[in-house]
């Protein structure tokens, strides 16, 4: 294969791959990604709409954007940054959830996330749905929010972790796209396409990266994959990393798919506002109201009512999403929607599911899944992160330090 002598490989070409590399290449390291996919962006995955709308199928929001280094990314390609506020910022909601109700909520939300943050200091780590108040109201609720900020319920998640999650509460989007955006800054580097790697010897000197397409020979590799991935990825290294598969295990992916539907008569609906499909139930969807001010809802799933709906297929995310909307808004309005566009992160055998929280007692996973083995292989992705977790700026950071090791390991010149 093309490039199968190189000084620096990296494993997988995401966010966190892509950063990498372009700090490699920028200090005149050669260097290739080698990427499973057939396009680059991982995780983060740009599709068009209707009218060429661009729809974001995986990550779409630039978290802490006032710190996020995909802005200046964003900036340097011209692409046009949006500034509105997000519907969950938004106040109050419309639809099904009175007035009254919703600051009975966000306050019992509130309250749950000051006691996780007071409880996350105390050994030992717990399981943060132990910090729901019996008997409260709102307890479903404050789990189907648990389900779209980690991708699973509170009772699977680490209250160390939970409370770790670093956010300005600054939220942008790019209204071309932000897997557009990641995927485009790595189409200047070099990358191989539809090339799993199969597995990484580093019992010699010089490290052999085995694909499909043949060797590839390396002085050390960075290694950018989904946790998902690399957990069920046993016999990936020879000789084995148990250390590592055990981290990875410790840091499973949770899920949150999207699904995009068409709005006849749209204009009835104030832009980028929000409804929960439900009040009472951790099985629920929350729905954007048209974004970007498009004749659009953006519908999001997860935790366990993701994976379920995967489980009955692409069509069952349409139905689900129909029902609650013609409980809130009327049997008429299944008239006026149709599907787009959906993707099942938890079935995309190079993903696996959205993005990593850390189970109870094992939010130190994150440290250990970064750290270095043999000043040879590294690690980049948002899961190695221990606040920016869950994002693609997370990425990014995480993709760049590795990079940094990589630089500070070879020898001087």
């Amino acid at each position: 294969m093309p490039n199968s002598d190189v000084e620096t490989v990296i494993v997988g070409g995401g966010a966190a791959g892509i950063a990498a590399a372009r700090r490699l290449y920028r200090a005149g390291i050669k260097c290739l990604i080698v990427e499973a996919r057939s396009r680059l962006g991982g995780r983060a995955w740009t599709v068009a709409g209707p009218s060429g709308s661009s729809l974001d199928l995986g990550c779409g929001w630039l978290h802490s954007a006032d710190r996020n280094p995909w802005v200046a990314i964003a900036e340097e390609q011209h692409r046009t940054i949006d500034k509105t506020p997000p519907p969950w910022k938004r106040r109050p909601l419309p639809n099904g959830f009175p007035e009254g109700d919703q600051r009975e909520f966000l306050k019992a939300q509130e309250e749950f996330n000051a006691r996780v943050s007071e409880r996350a200091q105390k050994e030992p780590d717990v399981a943060a749905a132990t910090l729901l108040k019996p008997g409260e109201r709102w307890n479903n609720l404050i789990n189907a929010v648990g389900t779209y900020i980690s991708g699973a319920e509170l009772d699977r998640i680490s209250t160390r972790d939970f409370d770790n999650f670093d956010d300005t509460g600054v939220n942008w989007r790019i209204a071309d796209g932000y897997g557009a955006t990641i995927a485009a800054c790595g189409e200047t580097l070099p990358f191989a396409l539809g090339c799993p790697v199969q597995k990484i010897d580093h019992s010699a000197k010089r490290l052999k990266i085995e694909t499909p397409e043949g060797v590839i020979t390396a002085d050390q590799v960075i290694i950018a994959l989904p946790t998902a991935v690399l957990a069920e990825s046993g016999r990936l290294f020879t000789p084995a990393l148990p250390g590592k598969i055990e981290a990875a295990q410790g840091l499973p992916l949770g899920l949150a798919d999207k699904l995009f539907l068409s709005l006849e008569n749209a204009d009835e609906f104030e832009k980028d506002t929000r409804l929960f499909g439900s009040t009472d139930r951790t099985a629920t969807a929350t729905y954007h109201l048209r974004p970007f001010g498009r004749p659009q809802i953006e519908v999001y799933f997860g935790g366990s009512l993701a994976a379920e709906l995967e489980a009955a297929g692409e069509r069952a995310f349409f139905d689900f999403a129909s029902s609650e909307l013609t409980r809130l808004l009327g049997s008429d309005f299944a008239q006026r929607i149709k599907p787009i566009h959906v993707h099942r992160w938890g079935s995309d055998p190079f993903a696996r599911g959205s993005y990593s929280y850390a189970r109870p007692g094992m939010a130190d996973c994150r440290k250990a899944l970064a750290a270095p083995v043999d000043n040879r292989l590294f690690f980049a992705g948002e899961a190695c992160s221990s606040g920016d977790f869950s994002t693609a700026h997370g990425g990014w950071i995480t993709g760049v330090a590795a990079a940094e090791q990589v630089i500070a390991a070879r020898p001087r010149r």
